[in-house]
């Protein structure tokens, strides 16, 4: 009898060991956010049960974050216990979630952290919560935003950045975090930060002293319609931004976060999901429970009847006819998990925005839909070959000496019109003397040279794009891309030569989604020159982005309407594969074009509307 009892013993603890492997190499965990009102919902077993067996037919789900509170709603203990277990019978991990918001009066109102009552509620919800579960997530409500009398008498002569800063930072090392961990030592705490990142310090929200303070932080991804929502976010911030995250807080970001609310068409749902995976998030969150729960429609969709990476048919099929969100993330999540385990560590041309910065806000999303593949840092990136820097990188006092320990040592500098305006007059004319002057110019074709001469045809824009005009001298500036305007040239990419680098002033349109205006020809050169050694670039309309990883393989998404032509020019490969298809593309020899660019080999490729292809590379 014992013996038997030892091999079952061995085959239970094999089964497990397989199980936990299993687990831990799946390349990310599915995860659905339940807010309090469905936690209230929840108490109707009946409803639990059902719903849970709708989500789960459409959707496998491996962890849900049960939420204790939300706008001065407040879930019984007891209630919360029962749910959790329920989970956890379904072989469901199950951590705790609060989202610290007020009374909800159409605009999202803070809690009034000067308040005592407030300051006692806010202590009161961490420790219950704490009592419940040992990790812990805040929805991204946890910022400061009121303006009542005792916070004007509390900010005094302060800035309100940096009286909620102070007021934040307390907050959470106080009546949260510490709060929580009084009660249960071994409780995880995450801070969950929005999509508004360039404006996080305003309302208190710190990247730089509250990742110390937590034991982890978490991303929105959530990017949504780019056109008819508040802050325009393009779609490649919900790829970016995992990036920031994870430079932020290395390997503390635990995930990614996407919600059902605001598009047109039902691709704009899915590519948030895949980008938030190509940014290699641990997880990826679905807010809400309840939202999966809806009717999905496939909205707006003039490309419906070709073969895109969104199948509509197969949605329905899988649906039953009846399709859900939980349907549609379920397709979606199920595509990348083909290969998202094969992805490398991402890579791209590393960017510079410190954590408070202002100015040309989110510009890198933009610059990653037409093509170039941003790794964007904290801290200046002095160990990259070639950096980018925006006008934010203007608020570290060192840039300017930074700049020039770059090109001092050989390496390139690509700064954007918006950032040499900000440096005028604090360092940028030891650079170069190029001047950024009031005047605005409408241009429509653009020129290309790398040297003198008549210079290359690089097309004509649908409209005008209104620039600023850069002042430079001749033969110490060069306008490698120019823009015309009334038979007159205005640079678009200007190089200087600074010691033993190379200086690139880049114009930024006044209306950033000009860009996108911008002829393929254009756009080609302006990479040429920006990325031109970089191992793999495109050749492509705008909105086609490329996203790079450090194990030879790549991605190319487009965001356009119709169907694109693509080619990837890449260093030393022979071949490309695939990665879904298993197809296999044989590419031709391209000789370098400027002294930017290295010699690669050429492979043509079509993706298809809203779709995308994944790459790996054969040397």
């Amino acid at each position: 009898m014992n013996r038997h009892i030892s091999s079952l013993f061995l085959i239970l603890t094999a089964l497990f060991s397989i199980a936990a492997q299993a687990q831990e190499s799946k390349p990310f965990k599915t995860v659905v956010y339940i807010p309090v009102q469905i936690t209230l919902k929840m108490k109707d077993r009946a409803w639990l049960e059902s719903s849970w067996q709708t989500i789960h037919s459409q959707l496998q789900v491996d962890k849900v974050y049960l939420e204790t509170y939300r706008s001065r709603v407040l879930a019984d203990e007891a209630l919360v216990a029962d749910i959790k277990k329920f989970f956890q019978a379904q072989g469901v991990e199950v951590s705790g979630a609060i989202c610290y918001s007020d009374a909800d009066h159409g605009q999202f109102t803070s809690f009034t952290y000067t308040k005592p009552e407030d300051r006692d509620y806010v202590k009161h919800v961490a420790e219950m919560t704490a009592k419940l579960f040992d990790e812990i997530i805040l929805d991204d409500f946890f910022f400061a935003n009121t303006k009542r009398p005792s916070d004007i008498a509390a900010k005094g002569d302060q800035s309100w950045t940096d009286f909620r800063l102070k007021t934040m930072d307390e907050v959470s090392r106080d009546l949260v975090v510490g709060a929580a961990k009084a009660v249960n030592p071994k409780v995880k705490m995450i801070i969950k930060y929005p999509n508004w990142y360039e404006h996080f310090q305003g309302n208190g929200y710190d990247l730089a002293e509250q990742p110390k303070i937590f034991d982890a932080i978490y991303t929105g991804t959530e990017t949504r319609d780019p056109v008819s929502t508040d802050q325009n976010l393009q779609q490649y911030e919900s790829y970016e931004i995992m990036r920031y995250f994870d430079e932020i807080a290395p390997g503390r970001n635990g995930g990614g976060w996407v919600d059902t609310f605001a598009i047109k068409y039902i691709d704009r749902y899915s590519e948030q999901l895949w980008l938030t995976i190509f940014g290699k998030a641990r997880e990826m969150t679905l807010f809400n429970y309840g939202a999966l729960l809806w009717e999905a429609k496939e909205g707006d969709r003039p490309w419906s009847s070709t073969s895109t990476t969104i199948n509509w048919n197969r949605i329905l099929v899988r649906s039953k006819n009846k399709p859900l969100f939980a349907s549609v993330a379920g397709d979606a999540l199920d595509q990348v998990k083909q290969f998202a385990g094969r992805l490398g560590q991402p890579t791209g041309i590393a960017s510079y925005r410190p954590v408070h910065a202002v100015g040309e806000d989110f510009l890198h999303n933009f610059l990653g839909m037409i093509g170039i593949p941003i790794e964007l840092y904290p801290a200046f990136p002095t160990n990259a070959d070639v950096v980018l820097l925006t006008e934010g990188a203007a608020s570290d006092p060192n840039l300017i000496s930074e700049i020039k320990g770059q090109l001092d040592a050989g390496k390139t500098v690509i700064m954007t019109s918006g950032l040499w305006h900000a440096l005028e007059g604090k360092g940028a004319e030891s650079l170069a003397e190029i001047r950024y002057t009031d005047h605005k110019v409408a241009v429509s074709s653009f020129i290309g040279a790398f040297g003198p001469g008549a210079g290359a045809d690089l097309g004509k824009s649908a409209e005008p794009i209104l620039i600023p005009h850069l002042r430079f001298l001749t033969n110490d500036a060069w306008p490698v891309v120019r823009g015309i305007a009334d038979n007159n040239g205005f640079p678009m990419m200007l190089m200087n030569q600074y010691g033993k680098g190379t200086l690139y002033v880049m114009t930024i349109p006044e209306n950033f989604t000009d860009l996108y205006l911008m002829p393929e020809p254009t756009l080609n050169a302006i990479r040429s020159f920006a990325m031109g050694k970089f191992p793999v670039r495109i050749e492509a309309p705008s909105k086609v982005s490329l996203f790079t990883y450090d194990n030879s393989t790549f991605i190319v998404e487009s965001f356009r309407d119709e169907a694109v032509d693509v080619t990837a020019l890449v260093a030393n490969a022979s071949s490309l594969t695939d990665m879904v298809s298993n197809e296999k593309l044989a590419g031709t020899a391209r000789k370098p074009r400027n002294p930017a660019e290295s010699a690669t080999m050429a492979f043509q490729m079509k993706i298809p509307p809203h779709s995308y292809r994944v790459f790996e590379i054969a040397k």
